[in-house]
């Protein structure tokens, strides 16, 4: 068991020692998303499944707080999180497009989206994206992109195939996300 732990602490620092390849885009997500908040906008975040998870992980980080108590409470919105508009669109219209519809109800001009994926082939986040004018994406991606590489305003796509290991690395820079942001809101 102990060399199987080792192996997987060496595939996780070596995915996450590449992440300082991706320091512009990094800064370029921070500050639109800081400028978006300054102004008054909204962030929100989706996901499916761990990478659902991850996107509430990092709206909780904004409107609760990531370190420091001090930090006011920013408008941001899951769009994993209302069981009751995911299944009723899901179910009137397709699963395909559970973030499309929120969006368009929820967006307004200068808000920011968030999208993790570990593939960057969900089809629901494609087509959330797509054609989105009014409002600034950016996309956690892994597996080379997938159909979303090239899709959003920023992409910050980790080079490893292993979901895992894509998982912890989008950990780790919504983790610098939030601490960028909370640095820029603190009371």
């Amino acid at each position: 068991m102990k060399e199987k732990i080792m192996q997987i602490l060496k595939e996780s620092q070596a995915v996450q020692a590449l992440i300082d390849t991706h320091l512009l885009q990094i800064t370029i997500a921070a500050q639109i998303i800081i400028d978006a908040l300054k102004k008054g906008n909204k962030v929100m975040a989706c996901g499916n499944g761990g990478s659902a998870l991850e996107a509430q992980h990092f709206i909780g980080e904004l409107v609760g707080k990531f370190e420091k108590e001090s930090k006011k409470p920013l408008p941001a919105i899951a769009l994993t999180t209302d069981v009751g508009n995911i299944t009723a669109i899901g179910n009137d219209y397709s699963f395909d497009l559970i973030f499309k519809r929120q969006i368009q109800a929820l967006a307004k001009k200068g808000d920011v989206l968030i999208c993790f994926s570990t593939s960057g082939n969900s089809q629901n986040i494609i087509k959330a994206v797509k054609d989105i004018k009014q409002i600034k994406t950016i996309a956690l991606l892994g597996k080379g992109g997938g159909k979303m590489k090239g899709m959003c305003n920023v992409q910050i796509i980790i080079n490893s195939q292993n979901t895992a290991r894509i998982q912890e690395s989008h950990l780790l820079i919504l983790h610098i996300l939030a601490k960028l942001i909370e640095d820029t809101f603190t009371l």
